[in-house]
Formats: C-alpha cells, structure tokens, sequence
C-alpha cells in the first residue's frame, strides 16, 4: 500500500459545543479541510480513578506537516489538562477527495 501525505487527528471533546469550536478554528485557520463530529462514550483512568464520559470524538483530515501546529493549536484551546491527540496516517485514499483536502490546507 502507498502511504500519503495526509494523516487523520483523533481529539475527543468533552462537549458537542466545544468540538464544534475548536473544529471551526481548525478549519478557518487551514489546520484542517475537514472535521467529523461524532458523539462517543469513553471509558479510561484519569487521576488514579476509572472514568465513564460522554465526549464528542473529532476526525480531522490533515497533512502529516500540519501535525505540530494542529497539535499546539487544540492544546491551547481545549478544555482539557491532556487532550487525547492522535495521528494515524492514511495510507491510500481517493485522489479527488485527498485533492480536495490539500487544496483545503496550510502549505506549511
């Protein structure tokens, strides 16, 4: 399989009006040419004690050299003290739809 430039950003929100935020911001500043927003349940440890949360998971469509500042961006406007930000890259995908994410983002 042929890997691509492009990568898909896993950040969960703790609310549907703070992913829909951030999402924005993502977007108008070309971090991202597109993000998916869907309503998730999370179980995980946080502070020595099992959590059970209602979030919003956010799938942002990017290019690997966005990462860093996609990363510092959602730290800086994100509710939690550790945001889960996680990259995984896309391997293969339409032309015409990865054509359409590059047109849609930052050069750097």
């Amino acid at each position: 399989m042929e890997t691509t430039e492009f990568i898909v950003v896993l950040v969960t929100s703790p609310s549907e009006g703070e992913a829909e935020k951030l999402a924005a911001r993502l977007v108008e500043e070309k971090l991202a040419a597109c993000v998916n927003i869907l309503p998730t349940s999370s179980l995980f440890r946080w502070e020595g004690k099992l959590s059970t949360e209602n979030e919003s998971l956010l799938i942002i469509k990017t290019r690997h050299s966005l990462f860093h500042n996609l990363e510092k961006r959602v730290k800086e406007l994100h509710s939690y003290q550790v945001p889960e930000i996680i990259a995984l890259p896309v391997v293969a995908g339409s032309k015409d739809y990865l054509d359409w994410v590059a047109e849609n983002l930052s050069e750097t």
